[in-house]
């Protein structure tokens, strides 16, 4: 892509409501702009990388059998007061009422409409077991946003649920999903720590929750180095250097960004919601069911607050918007230019996601504007052009070399 056609409006200073390094960073390197209080237009670099942690999800989630589908965000009061959780869920919820007078909300999650989805279609255990997800926007009448994407009235988010015949079944799909978070975290350059939740507003008897270790996180997370231990602080009782109550070794105590959680339902919703199968006995049985959230664009900010600086961000390989970043220094020098679109189409014919600065800026600017958007490779043409040698960096190594034009691949 030619940054002169692709719409990144940097800034040099970040609004002055952002209070967190992803809010001012993702602000100043065109990633998002904020249309109210919680509600924000992702810019087309900040999608990109939405897009990447999106295919990422359907490739992990495909490998363990779930299927995709889109269900509605305006939702009907009718199956949250079969649920139960029309007068109970509270004023998160953004409820309206449409020109017939009729109620309806725009859905925070999507436990109903699934339950009726299926309650409709599967009807003998022979259908059973199910994996279904989607990926959608979410709506959520915080009181008080903050922290940018964080906390959010409106959120895009991936929700999947699963239907079984018995309890082991509920555990297996629990297995499942919990590996493939891991991946899927993993893949997008996040550690993070598994920590027993409340299951809250959503219900049901078991709840985990994937905390990414983070200074603006909302809840302190007492954790151990040395085992897979993790509690809430507010839960564990735990302080810094206590001993962990699994192995013995100093727990430690840090701010965590929940980026993900699932919930083993169980028969909460298929209940109430008259969700029933016939079993091999010929019986009517309950659905047993799960729940299984994560949080798309609070993954994007917590990418932000772990790989950056105040200067500029760092993307993790696997989301960054593009691969390459290349930087002619002066576009105005024949050999630079020539050089500088050779290696782009020559890259591109080779599948690899590049983007020009093309730009007539003086190199200062496109050096702080490449800062900031943060792709992870850089490609400089400069003086050395003539002889067909660039300046090659990469930045997770923070390394810097001159190669020649031949060995860009190579070094990719």
């Amino acid at each position: 892509m030619k940054q002169s056609l692709f719409f990144v409006p940097t800034l040099k200073d970040a609004p002055k409501d952002a209070e967190v390094k992803s809010h001012k960073l993702m602000s100043r390197a065109g990633l998002i702009k904020q249309v109210a209080a919680g509600i924000y237009t992702y810019l087309p670099l900040g999608y990109k990388v939405i897009q990447n942690i999106e295919r990422i999800i359907r490739e992990e989630l495909e490998k363990i059998d779930a299927s995709e589908l889109l269900m509605p965000a305006l939702q009907p009061s009718d199956l949250w007061k079969e649920s139960g959780r029309w007068d109970k869920y509270g004023p998160e919820l953004m409820r309206l009422t449409d020109r017939k007078n009729r109620d309806f909300c725009l859905g925070p999650t999507h436990e109903e409409i699934i339950t009726q989805v299926v309650r409709d279609y599967v009807t003998s255990y022979k259908k059973l077991p199910l994996a279904l997800y989607q990926i959608q926007t979410k709506f959520r009448d915080e009181m008080r946003p903050r922290f940018g994407l964080m906390r959010g009235r409106e959120f895009i988010m991936k929700d999947a649920y699963t239907f079984s015949a018995t309890n082991e079944g509920l555990d297996e799909w629990y297995k499942l999903f919990s590996k493939a978070y891991i991946d899927i975290f993993k893949r997008c350059g996040l550690d993070t720590k598994i920590v027993n939740s409340d299951v809250g507003q959503i219900g049901g008897d078991e709840a985990d929750e994937f905390m990414v270790m983070s200074e603006v996180g909302e809840d302190n997370i007492t954790y151990c180095d040395m085992c897979e231990y993790a509690a809430n602080q507010e839960h564990s009782g735990l302080n810094e250097g206590d001993p962990c109550p699994i192995c013995g070794a100093e727990v430690k105590v840090a701010r965590g960004i929940e980026v993900g959680n699932i919930f083993k339902l169980g028969t909460k919703y298929s209940e109430s919601m008259n969700a029933k199968f016939i079993d091999s006995n010929g019986k009517p049985q309950p659905m047993i069911m799960g729940c299984y959230g994560l949080g798309i664009s609070r993954t994007l900010m917590a990418s932000v607050e772990q790989h950056s600086t105040e200067n500029g961000i760092l993307w993790p390989k696997e989301i960054s918007p593009f691969q390459v970043h290349i930087v002619p220094v002066n576009l105005k020098d024949e050999a630079q230019k020539d050089l500088a679109y050779e290696i782009y189409y020559d890259l591109k014919q080779k599948g690899i996601e590049v983007l020009l600065d093309d730009r007539a800026e003086r190199a200062g600017v496109k050096f702080k504007d490449a800062d900031l958007i943060g792709i992870p490779y850089r490609v400089v043409v400069g003086k050395d052009s003539g002889e067909g040698l660039v300046e090659f960096s990469d930045r997770f190594k923070e390394t810097k070399q001159l190669i020649k034009k031949t060995e860009i691949l190579d070094h990719i």
